[in-house]
């Protein structure tokens, strides 16, 4: 077997780095509006699957929620640790991983072809929505429509917005990153 590679470059350990600490730059700052606050997580995470892929932004987004377990102040609100991940907002930090799987596998399998990359961070985003407040219903001891109005209708606009300048700022990038590939 080649060992050259099972390696990962440097460049792509880099642009892993680059995209995790984006997203725990940008993460901790959010809006409070109830129990789940509005962040720029998701919109790093969109970006991300654009400039990394699949499976690196996948690895970018558990790297973001380790440093977050162990403490460091990186989710919403400058807040990090166990209780953090394991409360009732536990299932969309968790999410993330899922959403970058989903997302990513659209824009890996379309090229950062618009629509179909839109859809897959749309579907990608309803799996977030899907697992976040199963977690919450459960946390919370609250029914689904009442975690609906609280942790998902509130947040539809806004993660709309960030598809949207995601997608044109996040093929732009795509295009040349694998130009200069």
């Amino acid at each position: 077997m080649d060992t050259a590679k099972q390696r990962i470059s440097t460049k792509t350990m880099a642009l892993i780095a680059v995209m995790t600490a984006v997203t725990c730059v940008l993460s901790p700052f959010s809006i409070p509006i109830g129990p789940v606050p509005i962040s720029l997580a998701t919109l790093t995470i969109y970006l991300g699957v654009y400039v990394l892929g699949m499976m690196k932004e996948a690895v970018s987004v558990i790297v973001y929620l380790l440093i977050g377990l162990v403490g460091v102040p990186v989710f919403s609100g400058f807040s990090g640790g166990p209780a953090k991940l394991i409360g009732p907002t536990g299932g969309y930090l968790v999410g993330y991983v899922f959403m970058a799987v989903v997302a990513g596998a659209f824009v890996d399998k379309f090229d950062g072809k618009i629509v179909p990359s839109v859809i897959g961070l749309l579907l990608g985003t309803v799996v977030l929505y899907a697992m976040g407040t199963v977690w919450f219903c459960i946390q919370a001891k609250t029914g689904v429509a009442s975690a609906l109005m609280l942790c998902v209708i509130p947040f539809i606009p806004g993660d709309i917005a960030k598809i949207i300048i995601a997608s044109f700022f996040g093929i732009s990038i795509r295009k040349a990153l694998n130009r200069d590939a």
